[in-house]
């Protein structure tokens, strides 16, 4: 995509964005996370009245621990996400102001899931602010991305959030984890819906592109923390316990854009765009069976667990 295509869907995209801006300011509800941390639990770690972190403080399971740490290391990358976005979007008009305004939102999730695990004594908070330092250090980098792409891919990231973090908070089966997990989902939704919106509008604009876009982000998704160290072994242990796993990833991300998008159905489409979809097909019916595939072996080995505990 040449700059003059870049420059020419920021200026047609523009009414799409002012549109779905008003509108996600005006269903979005101010939520303050100070509301969602349990403050009376909260003691030193450190200092004559101290106590060190051990994991016997934790009520939280290893896997539980892994999935919030994971999660809130994938939010401490904010600066490099707005980065990213600010580059593809631009910092004018609508497009600036939706820019601020979800960097601010998503700077919430952040703060509060970190004020959780601190107060409740949840993971080793040295460990933590560690991973912290090096995971900022690294950023995030998209690969300078062209603008289609960047609307689909943060789509289905957004939708995966929602998704992974929902899960995360039922995993926990703590009240407190579980209702602030949900807040937070809820935001990721109102994104993901943002987003959408757009790739919506660019399918009506440049339908070949769009579809090679979205084909190209399916293709060779990774989710934002990918670059975590250890983010494979804590990925497929959360994986392993269901939170999230190539069937919910295809289940409950993939399928249901594409869906809403009417990729699959639609008409009038150049070679181009034609070839994205058939690879597209192509691609999910291999995912399809290899999702069927993990999910078999996951069964099958709690299986031989259960067993071994009988």
């Amino acid at each position: 995509m040449t700059l003059s295509d870049t420059t020419r869907l920021l200026h047609e995209l523009e009414p799409v964005v002012a549109e779905n801006l008003d509108r996600h300011l005006a269903t979005t509800k101010e939520w303050m996370p100070h509301e969602y941390i349990p403050w009376s639990q909260g003691r030193d770690f450190v200092g004559p009245d101290g106590e060190p972190w051990s994991v016997e403080q934790s009520r939280l399971t290893p896997i539980a621990r892994t999935a919030l740490e994971l999660n809130l290391l994938t939010e401490d990358n904010l600066p490099s996400y707005h980065r990213e976005i600010e580059r593809a979007f631009g910092n004018d008009g609508p497009w600036g102001t939706w820019v601020g305004r979800w960097t601010a939102e998503e700077g919430r999730h952040g703060y509060a899931l970190r004020d959780y695990l601190l107060v409740t004594r949840g993971v080793d908070p040295e460990q933590l602010e560690r991973a912290r330092m090096a995971t900022m250090t690294a950023g995030f980098d998209s690969g300078d991305k062209p603008l289609l792409r960047v609307c689909a891919y943060v789509s289905f990231q957004e939708l995966a959030t929602r998704v992974s973090h929902r899960n995360t908070g039922k995993y926990t089966e703590d009240p407190i984890a579980n209702k602030l997990m949900a807040r937070i989902s809820m935001d990721e939704n109102l994104h993901m819906i943002f987003y959408r919106n757009l790739v919506t509008a660019s399918l009506e604009i440049s339908p070949d592109a769009m579809v090679q876009a979205i084909r190209d982000e399916i293709v060779d998704f990774q989710m934002p923390g990918a670059g975590i160290e250890g983010f494979q072994r804590k990925a497929f242990q959360m994986a392993q316990a269901g939170i999230y796993d190539p069937r919910n990833h295809l289940d409950d991300v993939v399928m249901p854009l594409l869906r809403h998008w009417g990729v699959m159905e639609m008409t009038g489409l150049g070679p181009e765009g034609e070839r994205a979809r058939t690879e597209l097909a192509q691609f999910l019916a291999t995912a399809d069976s290899q999702a069927a595939t993990f999910v078999e072996k996951r069964e099958a080995s709690a299986a031989r667990k259960a067993a071994r505990t009988a």
